[in-house]
């Protein structure tokens, strides 16, 4: 029984239903590996400009949908819009990320705002009207948000780093501002989902990509009780809100995880293993991933062997064909075409 045609398979895998050929959608899927991108690129002076250009997004967001037939869209844009939002600088330097004006110090989130500012990300609603306009009807579309915990690392170091080092020192040297801090970004990314659910997203991540530098009373404390809030004010608008998280190198927490935050499927890094997923996540939730990028990178036998590995293990219960993380820029569009025409049995 493949379940109810008139849903979209995304959405049918959310809800636990069956699909005869599971849905299969590429975290990163719209960005520098395809040449319909770079040439875009070139248009905007910065990322942050392509980002802010709804007829640019919209226009980016769909490259892969037309290239490949994905199952679904995930909105164009970047964690980081949310800080932006909130009254910090944002930048990106090419070849370097996102640069932005570092809360070294408590006192230093006196500069930011105590709510979010809707006006500063108009586009970013603009331009799901755009996607949604022209999606295809099978083909679902994601909105997403960064978790709090990392949001915050980059809010605190003004950058990237190691470990997000400068966010873990932070927390354990001054957990109440810290926790200040955590608090407003809970606000604000709820209402910012909830946002994206009114302008017409059929489904959210929530992306916790440094949710794996915590110590587990650290990773109870900033990541999963965070997103649960979340999750818990975003259904209090939007009762039906499919969310999926993402709590990358969770590993042996994400049980726990589970037991706390009321998601609908759960994204997994290429570090899960796959037994152990099958038997103590699957049951539980929706399961997502989780190929390695590199295995997707190098392509021939060593991606057949990684893909068929993951169908075999998942394929049979409610899933979602992703990778464990975004896909490289330097991944060569055949090794993504080979890759989904295996996952949906073609070769």
């Amino acid at each position: 029984m493949a379940g109810n045609p008139a849903i979209k398979p995304l959405l049918r895998a959310l809800a636990r239903e069956p699909n005869k050929v599971p849905p299969i959608w590429l975290m990163r899927q719209a960005g520098r590996y395809l040449p319909e991108y770079r040439a875009i690129r070139e248009k905007a002076e910065s990322f942050l400009d392509l980002c802010f250009n709804p007829t640019l997004a919209v226009e980016v967001t769909l490259q892969p949908i037309r290239r490949f037939g994905f199952d679904a869209a995930i909105l164009f844009s970047d964690i980081l819009v949310v800080p932006y939002a909130l009254g910090q600088q944002v930048t990106f330097e090419a070849g370097e990320g996102p640069r932005l004006d570092a809360l070294g110090e408590p006192s230093a989130l006196a500069r930011l705002r105590t709510e979010i500012d809707h006006e500063r990300l108009g586009w970013v609603y603009e331009t799901i009207a755009g996607v949604k306009g022209q999606l295809p009807s099978d083909v679902a579309f994601l909105g997403f948000c960064g978790a709090p915990w990392t949001v915050a690392t980059y809010m605190v170091a003004g950058r990237g780093t190691a470990d997000q080092l400068p966010a873990r020192i932070f927390a354990y040297r001054h957990p109440e501002a810290f926790a200040r801090l955590i608090d407003l970004l809970i606000e604000a990314s709820a209402s910012y989902l909830v946002r994206q659910f009114k302008a017409g997203v059929d489904a959210v991540q929530i992306f916790d990509t440094w949710a794996g530098v915590l110590p587990a009373d650290e990773f109870r404390r900033w990541c999963i009780e965070p997103v649960t809030r979340i999750i818990s004010a975003v259904r209090g608008q939007v009762p039906t809100a499919r969310i999926i998280g993402f709590p990358r190198g969770a590993g042996t927490e994400l049980p726990r995880y589970l037991d706390v935050v009321p998601i609908d499927a759960v994204g997994l890094d290429w570090m899960t293993e796959l037994n152990f997923a099958r038997e103590h996540i699957q049951p539980r939730r929706t399961v997502q991933g989780n190929l390695d990028p590199l295995a997707l990178l190098v392509g021939g036998a060593a991606l057949d062997r990684a893909t068929d590995a993951i169908l075999e293990a998942l394929g049979h219960g409610p899933f979602i064909f992703n990778l464990g993380h975004g896909i490289l820029p330097e991944t060569p569009i055949a090794h993504v075409e080979r890759l989904i025409a295996r996952v949906r049995g073609h070769v």
